[in-house]
């Protein structure tokens, strides 16, 4: 580790989304609302796919990876910005920020693998219909699974170990309800372009690379649902697909807005609000897509909830 002839500072401030005081309560009570409805409605997709035989393919397995990664995603984040607007005190520890900043890493990594992961199984289920089954086995969906995972701790590892050797001594304030990388940069007592061109590189890596995969394979499913003979089919196929890009677009969009962006980051609210966007409000309204757009996930919690309702 590079050691630096500068004293570190103990503490961040963090600014939040504004630092009106007529504005705090209210804002607690929206984004609590927000954590809430996020927690149960991925909670209901977890256990749904969990009990209901109709839900025990290879995509609900994914989708309920992806549950259980929007809950520690959005926790990742959402508890600390809500202490923040009931207390006079908006600091955050030196080591709690980094650890803050590694954990939203990881998990945002992990969720633009697992999105690709996703896009491969549709392409798989809508092109090669017959071999589904044995391409998509149950041991090769863990193996992807525990993948996208390795690949999101590695992006976090190198963008985070390479952030905290940076010495940070005389501005500890930021713009910002959360340890964001490209934001903790910028309070480095050094030039950090090194690091922004790490970051910059890895994001390339973790998100635009499987952005542009997902984008090919849904060019190569739109093909062969164009050669499905009957309307009905037709539809089926794009109904499946149709949650999926609607997910993938609301999550890369801000990704790209906030991390692909090369040179000096000046913290604006539209940056804040773009991280919000794929930080809390993507990982809330996934549960709604899916449910909503999904004709399995929609009969097996009407059942679900019949014998609920009738014990």
């Amino acid at each position: 580790m590079v050691t630096w002839n500068f004293t570190n500072v103990d503490t961040f401030i963090l600014l939040g989304l504004t630092s009106r005081p007529d504005l705090q309560i209210l804002l607690f009570i929206i984004f609590l609302t927000f954590y809430i409805i996020t927690l149960v409605g991925n909670i209901i997709i977890i256990w749904l796919i969990g009990v209901h035989p109709r839900l025990s393919s290879p995509m609900y397995f994914f989708l309920r990876n992806l549950s259980s990664l929007d809950i520690c995603y959005t926790a990742s984040v959402v508890p600390k910005m809500l202490i923040n607007y009931l207390s006079v005190d908006k600091s955050i520890s030196f080591n709690a920020c980094f650890t803050q900043m590694f954990i939203h890493l990881a998990l945002g990594g992990t969720e633009c693998f697992l999105l690709m992961v996703m896009a491969y199984d549709r392409y798989v289920a809508i092109c090669s219909p017959l071999h589904y089954t044995n391409i998509m086995h149950p041991s090769f969906c863990m193996k992807l699974a525990a993948a996208t995972w390795i690949g999101g701790l590695i992006n976090s590892m190198i963008n985070t170990l390479h952030a905290i050797q940076l010495p940070y001594c005389n501005r500890n304030v930021m713009n910002h309800f959360f340890c964001e990388v490209p934001t903790v940069l910028e309070l480095s007592c050094i030039d950090a372009s090194l690091n922004k061109t790490i970051v910059f590189i890895c994001a390339m890596i973790v998100s635009f690379a499987p952005f542009c995969c997902i984008l090919i394979t849904y060019v190569n499913i739109i093909f062969s649902i164009m050669k499905i003979r009957t309307t009905t089919g037709r539809i089926k196929a794009f109904s499946t697909c149709g949650s999926h890009v609607i997910v993938v677009t609301l999550f890369y969009g801000t990704i790209f807005f906030i991390y692909l962006r090369p040179g000096t980051v000046i913290v604006n609210n539209q940056d804040k609000m773009a991280t919000l966007f794929y930080s809390v409000i993507t990982p809330m309204l996934n549960p709604i897509i899916y449910s909503l757009r999904n004709k399995d996930v929609n009969i097996a919690f009407k059942e679900s909830t019949r014998k609920l309702c009738y014990l």
